[in-house]
């Protein structure tokens, strides 16, 4: 089991078809991890007018409100359906979805969103939560997709994770040994290295040795978590093809993929990077994002 600390594990509801399934997915985790779960909505409702006017703010007040504490009722009891004996902890917050949940990963261990939502002021969208979560919040995210719109969430095959060779891969290899082993699933790691090998190299060098040196790379970086994670059966792939394409393909018989991001950048696209962005919009199966600096290496 992956050891639990007191932080709970926050996911975000809007009411979608969506949301529903993160909140599955996020319960049956919290069970995993013997934490408690936080079913958060947040209501769109921002102060305008003048002091005094018309009642209509008030009354749009109210119905956002309404409509957020429906969300997290309808989210709270898919919850214990999913993963009985799991504390589900509701909560009603206003203002914007990306900084209100940004602020509840301060104190969480996971934060989970669905895919997409149903748009407009409060919706859970890929292009904006999702992202917006990934570059700014203190813990790893989880997008949860599954094999079709609408469709069941796989929970059956490997935890896939990508590794570039750099010490970035480290917190996201840390998140899968984890996961693997909670879930007593194998392993995929993937090293695909087309597009970290310098051209000029690969018109001189023999495509065997360049192959073999990948595989070194890879072997070097699982190591460590072998060691720590013994029981996790570990299934090494390194091929020449573009690390977006293999993952996202990967995807279709995993029940998770974990990559890493870049870390804080100036742009949320530099920071998730372009696999990151390609899976979260691609991918057949829950992804996890994991930045760099939330783990320091096997212990």
């Amino acid at each position: 089991m992956i050891s639990a600390d007191h932080k709970p594990i926050v996911v975000g509801v809007d009411g979608s078809d969506s949301a529903l399934e993160a909140v599955r997915w996020a319960a049956r985790e919290a069970g995993r991890r013997h934490a408690r779960l936080r079913v958060v909505g947040v209501s769109g409702w921002m102060p305008t007018g003048r002091p005094g006017g018309p009642g209509l703010g008030t009354e749009y007040r109210e119905l956002l409100q309404r409509q957020a504490h429906d969300c997290v009722a309808a989210g709270a009891t898919a919850a214990e359906g999913a993963a009985a004996g799991v504390e589900v902890i509701e909560e009603v917050l206003t203002g914007s979805a990306i900084p209100r949940l940004v602020a509840e990963a301060e104190h969480a261990q996971l934060v989970v969103v669905g895919h997409r939502g149903l748009g407009g002021v409060t919706g859970l969208m890929v292009g904006s939560v999702a992202v917006g979560l990934v570059a700014h919040a203190g813990c790893p995210v989880v997008v949860v997709r599954g094999d079709e719109p609408g469709g069941q969430v796989r929970q059956e095959g490997p935890v896939v994770v990508g590794v570039d060779g750099s010490p970035n891969s480290e917190a996201a290899l840390a998140f899968a040994f984890e996961a693997a082993a909670a879930r007593r699933a194998p392993l995929m790691a993937v090293h695909a290295w087309q597009d970290v090998v310098p051209s000029a190299w690969l018109l001189l060098a023999k495509w065997p040795a360049v192959e073999n040196a990948e595989r070194q790379v890879l072997a070097e970086r699982l190591a460590g978590w072998s060691e720590k994670f013994p029981q996790v059966h570990v299934q090494r792939v390194v091929t020449k093809d573009r690390p977006a394409h293999m993952l996202i393909q990967q995807s279709s018989i995993a029940q998770l993929v974990v990559v890493g991001s870049r870390g804080h950048g100036a742009l949320v696209g530099l920071v998730l990077g372009s696999v990151g962005h390609a899976l979260l919009h691609h991918a057949a199966c829950p992804v996890a994002v994991v930045r760099p600096e939330l783990t320091s290496g096997p212990r």
